[in-house]
């Protein structure tokens, strides 16, 4: 018996400034003795919540399941305990995994090194069994697993959201420096947006912004595309709970209603890859979408505005300035008694908008440390 089927015990990672969003979420999905921990929380769940927030979750990164816990001093005892394991009770030679590894504060002081000490016990076992061995794939693996070493102590886990959960499944087209799904999700969940009022962005891209916010309006599970899933990997996987779950979750989704969401860009490119991002979700089709530079746009009253608008790699980048400069016109001369809720990756641009603020929220995506800012137009 693994570790977590003695605990029921998991552990979900969280993008930093996204903890709390992350903790609220996995109550409201059922969660039990949900603990803050670096870079993420731990939490107890049922097999039926596991599935369930491996689903549905819009703010985790990834779900992992520990399956054993031991003193590690050495790679030498790493490779000795490991090839304890049957791997074989966990995934078949025709499937493929990879192994990720995080060592910190340890006599083993190399990550990748621990991770390939970790990768050469699987694949022995495996030859030891059958005279064969199953192949690594660093990208898209079917099974994931990971090795966690702090002061001498491992952890080997599997990750039940089989990759990160951010791959919705519906970017089959991107353009340069799209916002992270799970931070769009974040963004849409900060503004309180309600579907009582509609929503533009004027700076769409390809559209991750408006697809997340149609998943939230529209129930759309965040794992509805998603082709894999790890927990399926486990030896006590319950087929039948899991589809049962699928299918009510699927059963709440909702049509989004007509003229509700929209998008712009001054980019084609962007647009077009818009059309086919949000098509790839049921009723995408309904997202308004078109090619325009905002500064051309009619009137936006009485809505909600949500955007990331490009924000330049250099802080002299003066075209960006302008771009920002002339927005904050456009709001003010355009957009009447409307919310904008603008991300901005690089925080020294809020300065260039010339609007007070009603709030301003940390909020990282990728390297950036952004800041999600509120302003209200009277």
């Amino acid at each position: 018996m693994y570790q977590y089927q003695k605990t029921n015990r998991y552990f979900a990672q969280i993008s930093d400034s996204m903890e709390d969003l992350g903790k609220n979420e996995l109550i409201g999905l059922g969660a039990k003795d949900v603990t803050d921990t670096f870079r993420g929380v731990y939490f107890s769940a049922s097999k039926e919540t596991l599935y369930r927030v491996n689903y549905l979750s819009r703010f985790l990164t990834r779900i992992i399941a520990p399956l054993i816990s031991f003193d590690c001093h050495s790679t030498k005892y790493l490779y000795k305990t490991a090839r304890e394991v049957n791997w074989c009770d966990l995934f078949d030679l025709d499937n493929t995994f990879a192994v990720f590894a995080n060592v910190h504060d340890s006599n083993i002081t190399h990550s990748q090194y621990a991770a390939l000490c970790l990768k050469d016990a699987i694949v022995d076992s495996f030859r030891d069994k059958y005279g064969k061995r199953p192949d690594v794939e660093p990208h898209y693996p079917d099974v994931w697993f990971n090795l966690y070493i702090n002061k001498n102590k491992a952890v080997i886990s599997i990750e039940t959201s089989g990759g990160s959960l951010h791959r919705r499944g519906y970017r089959k087209e991107s353009v340069e420096a799209p916002i992270q799904e799970t931070v769009a999700a974040a963004v849409v969940e900060m503004s309180g947006w309600d579907g009582k009022k509609l929503l533009y962005d004027p700076f769409c891209g390809s559209g991750t912004l408006l697809c997340e916010a149609m998943m939230k309006i529209c129930n759309i599970p965040a794992g509805y595309l998603k082709k894999k899933f790890g927990f399926r990997f486990l030896p006590d996987f319950d087929y039948k709970l899991w589809k049962k779950i699928k299918t009510n979750e699927d059963k709440k989704i909702k049509e989004l209603p007509s003229n509700l969401i929209y998008g712009s860009d001054i980019s084609a490119k962007s647009i077009r890859a818009a059309k086919i991002n949000t098509k790839m979700l049921p009723g995408g089709h309904k997202i308004g979408l078109r090619t325009a530079d905002f500064r051309d746009l009619e009137n936006i009253e009485n809505s909600i505005i949500i955007c990331n608008p490009p924000y330049g790699m250099r802080l002299k980048n003066e075209n960006t300035a302008l771009l920002i400069k002339d927005f904050g016109d456009f709001l003010k001369q355009k957009c009447k008694n409307t919310n904008a809720y603008i991300y901005f990756g690089n925080r020294e641009l809020i300065k260039k908008i010339g609007l007070r603020s009603t709030w301003k929220k940390p909020l990282k995506n990728g390297g950036l440390d952004g800041r999600l800012v509120k302003y209200e137009m009277y």
